[in-house]
């Protein structure tokens, strides 16, 4: 059973570090740019919540791990 969950966590561990360098990847696109939109400063202000909120998880479930094992 244990098992399970450690799989379930560490596959959630993964998907949280693919989402979190999606939102790297599109941040770094727009400070690229010389100058952003509205709409661009806002997805920026968006994108770094997000990228913070799944680098949270990460470690909150990241220190859940050991307790499993």
């Amino acid at each position: 059973m244990d098992e399970v969950k450690e799989a379930t966590l560490s596959e959630e561990i993964d998907r949280l570090h693919a989402e979190h360098q999606r939102y790297a990847q599109r941040l770094e696109e727009l400070l690229q740019k010389p100058y952003l939109s509205t709409d661009e400063q806002l997805e920026e202000v968006r994108l770094k919540k997000l990228k913070l909120h799944a680098k949270d998880l990460i470690y909150a479930l990241e220190r859940r791990m050991p307790a499993i094992a």
